[in-house]
């Protein structure tokens, strides 16, 4: 090819790369070294049963579509061995995940990564990691919500049955 078409194609990268940025509720950059075959495998099952976008890239196109879009945190990230995560669902569940498989294989590094447009160093993506899913904490409010509810049902049948017995 000659360099037109490859400045071209390098483009046309990045600007699918700038329009996944744009739509990732969250994106976490790991460094995959150490993996092995079946668990890199099971690594991105793991990611797609999630609904999480798993992509090894260029690190100087990734790093181009940040930085045109007004990023530079992950300049620094954005060297040796990477691959990025992106999800437009679930903002915990590529931290969730990549932990996860952290923990199972003993290797991988999550690098850094941003949730709903704001940067995240790697504690950060640790921290996001531990956030339960949407569907626990709304069946958590769900159920505290409905627990003073319950007591005042139970305390007014009790009045009633009081009511009952003297009447």
């Amino acid at each position: 090819m000659a360099s037109k078409e490859v400045l071209a194609v390098k483009q046309q990268q990045v600007e699918e790369i700038k329009e996944k940025i744009s739509a990732a509720k969250s994106i976490v950059i790991i460094d995959y070294m150490g993996l092995n075959v079946a668990e890199d495998t099971a690594f991105r099952k793991d990611m797609r049963n999630a609904g999480v976008d798993y992509q090894v890239l260029k690190n100087r196109l990734v790093q181009r579509a940040f930085n045109e879009l007004g990023y530079t945190q992950f300049d620094e990230a954005l060297n040796g061995p990477t691959a990025v995560a992106f999800s437009d669902k679930d903002a915990v569940a590529p931290a969730k995940v990549i932990f996860e498989n952290i923990k199972k294989f003993n290797k991988m590094k999550a690098k850094c990564g941003m949730v709903e447009g704001d940067f995240l160093d790697e504690n950060g993506v640790k921290q996001i990691a531990t956030i339960p899913s949407r569907e626990i904490l709304l069946a958590k409010m769900l159920g505290s919500m409905q627990s003073p509810i319950t007591g005042l049902a139970v305390c007014l049948n009790k009045i009633a049955e009081k009511m009952e017995q003297q009447g």
